[in-house]
């Protein structure tokens, strides 16, 4: 069964996660009172925690800056993808928003058939003229948060794990990795990494986004071979791994997407070390804006640091436990990856 979720542009509230920069400014404030746009989720649901929640936020946003119409189609399984697309296009909207490359085939298709209809998709790439890519260098923020994690580390172990090994999450799993690697050649140390081979680009899957108990028992097998900080890269599956360090001593947890400190069950703020953002509120709402000034280009959207696209979120409850010149090395290093004297790379870095 699929639910509906409206949202009309008088009635909607602007929901921005704090902690995220600003993407590029939207082009006009004019209403446009005969536009319309939907999203269409992947199977995570709306409330995901992630970049479909995050995605369907910066639509809410749009509904307000520029007073129009929009709707999110949320799916519940791998079988409502298609048709949910299907019935996105038919309201005749003018915008389309898919979330998660779930929905690569089902939008490429759909933009095909119908090329008057703008569309955009988040964390994939799609080929048409009239499909704009929203996608993330979250290698470069994901490398602040591994030498982040190594620093703070006590066992010397640190984890990661995903949802499945595609791209989108596999980025964030080589610059932590990578940002590791990095303060152990600073500080000649020899903090290890379970979970991720970045030579091999193999690690350990949950295999889903949504099974949090999966996510449980992977960061207690995790916490069990001693590593005190852990990121999953896995959705809904990380509050899993969230729940296990509340029932641990001395470990933390980094978020994926959005700000878990202001996004999770506040049980979990006590061990949210920090949070690698997308800032996809900003960039749906800075799209959605060129299209109904008439400006909508297919060029991708590519979220870096130096354009606000991701970050690094505050260290929240830990700030007290981040020693300041950890801290300041974290943002020597950030000012190094965007004034391009650092390069972080991964196979999957988008471009």
């Amino acid at each position: 069964m699929r639910r509906v979720i409206a949202v009309f542009a008088l009635a909607a509230s602007a929901l921005l996660l704090a902690g995220c920069a600003p993407a590029p400014a939207a082009t006009t404030d004019a209403a446009a009172p005969d536009y319309c746009a939907r999203m269409v989720t992947n199977s995570g649901g709306l409330e995901d925690r992630s970049f479909n929640q995050s995605s369907w936020e910066g639509l809410q946003q749009a509904a307000t800056t520029y007073s129009i119409d929009a709707n999110a189609i949320v799916s519940t399984s791998a079988n409502d993808l298609a048709p949910n697309v299907t019935e996105a296009v038919a309201t005749g909207c003018q915008f389309i928003l898919t979330v998660g490359y779930e929905l690569a085939d089902a939008t490429l298709a759909e933009a095909t058939k119908s090329p008057d209809t703008h569309f955009a998709i988040v964390d994939e790439f799609v080929d048409a003229p009239n499909v704009k890519p929203i996608v993330f260098d979250t290698a470069q923020a994901s490398f602040l948060a591994g030498y982040l994690a190594a620093g703070v580390s006590t066992t010397g172990i640190v984890a990661t794990f995903g949802g499945g090994n595609q791209p989108p999450v596999t980025l964030f799993m080589d610059g932590f990795a990578d940002g590791v690697a990095r303060y152990n050649s600073t500080h000649d140390t020899s903090v290890a990494v379970l979970g991720w081979d970045k030579a091999t680009q193999d690690g350990l899957f949950t295999g889903d986004f949504e099974d949090v108990n999966k996510g449980k028992a992977y960061a207690q097998s995790l916490i069990d071979q001693g590593a005190d900080v852990i990121m999953p890269v896995a959705g809904q599956v990380g509050e899993g791994a969230a729940a296990a360090a509340v029932e641990a001593t001395g470990v933390a947890i980094i978020w994926v997407d959005n700000d878990g400190y202001e996004s999770l069950p506040a049980e979990f703020k006590p061990v949210l070390l920090t949070s690698v953002l997308k800032n996809t509120q900003a960039a749906v709402v800075a799209i959605v804006g060129d299209d109904v000034a008439g400006t909508f280009a297919p060029a991708p959207y590519v979220g870096t640091l130096a354009n606000g696209g991701v970050g690094l979120a505050s260290f929240h409850d830990f700030v007290d436990r981040v020693p300041s010149e950890l801290a300041g090395e974290v943002d020597a290093l950030r000012a190094s990856i965007i004034d391009g004297t650092l390069t972080v790379t991964s196979p999957s870095t988008p471009g």
